[in-house]
């Protein structure tokens, strides 16, 4: 491992019983293909079982502690589970000098290491509920997830992006944007899409999903930014 797993369970706030689940959190399927006697299978199941636990868990904390109703909660969940809010988490732990990957995934910096690092904090929170349980996966989740909720709420980050860069860009450029699916990958249990949004002819931003509605979402977000349309 490139960095000791003792500092990684510090910053995390929690001692693992099997450490193995924690490691094998770390490590990106391209790692294997460069190194095929590594004794750990890659994270990707963890993170299919860390996402439904991630979704529960703040499910969970909004319908407790909110009273709003179920269009905007669901509005509110997306808003703290997206692949953009789950790499800052990630990067707040400093998750990525722990990942195993392989040397051409080292040097990507762009689009594709935020999905990588946001499913490998999807993966810990994974290896948590099966060493530690849901309780301690469900508090670490309200210590270092929902605990954005108010800033959230306060920018009126959880409205739809799609809906307020179209009101936007029909209001101060007279044009309806438009949605086109630049690259797809992944197995059918697995799919990652890269979505652009145009004004016309005109490249405005690119998003990244598991879905073309999810990564249509987050390339309007990114469009409001890159036009400095945020409210």
């Amino acid at each position: 491992m490139p960095e000791d797993l003792s500092k990684l369970e510090k910053t995390l706030k929690i001692k693992f019983k099997n450490k193995e689940l924690l490691r094998q959190a770390l490590v990106h399927r391209s790692y294997l293909n460069e190194n095929p006697s590594f004794a750990l299978p890659h994270n990707e199941r963890l993170e299919f079982l860390g996402d439904a636990v991630l979704e529960l868990a703040v499910t969970e904390y909004l319908y407790q502690n909110y009273p709003n109703p179920e269009g905007e909660l669901t509005n509110f969940r997306a808003s703290l589970v997206n692949s953009i809010m789950m790499a800052k988490i990630a990067r707040n732990f400093e998750l990525e000098k722990y990942l195993l990957m392989s040397k051409g995934e080292t040097k990507d910096i762009g689009r594709a290491r935020q999905c990588l690092i946001a499913n490998a904090i999807e993966a810990v929170i994974g290896a948590i509920y099966l060493d530690r349980g849901y309780k301690t996966a469900k508090k670490f989740v309200e210590k270092n997830i929902t605990k954005e909720l108010p800033d959230i709420l306060e920018q009126k980050l959880y409205e739809d992006p799609k809906s307020r860069f179209q009101e936007e860009s029909q209001e101060r450029a007279g044009i309806t944007p438009t949605y086109k699916a630049l690259k797809e990958w992944g197995p059918d249990h697995d799919k990652h899409f890269i979505v652009g949004v145009y004004l016309e002819k005109d490249l405005i931003a690119q998003g990244e999903g598991r879905s073309k509605q999810d990564a249509q979402r987050e390339a309007a977000q990114e469009a409001l930014k890159a036009k400095g349309w945020n409210k």
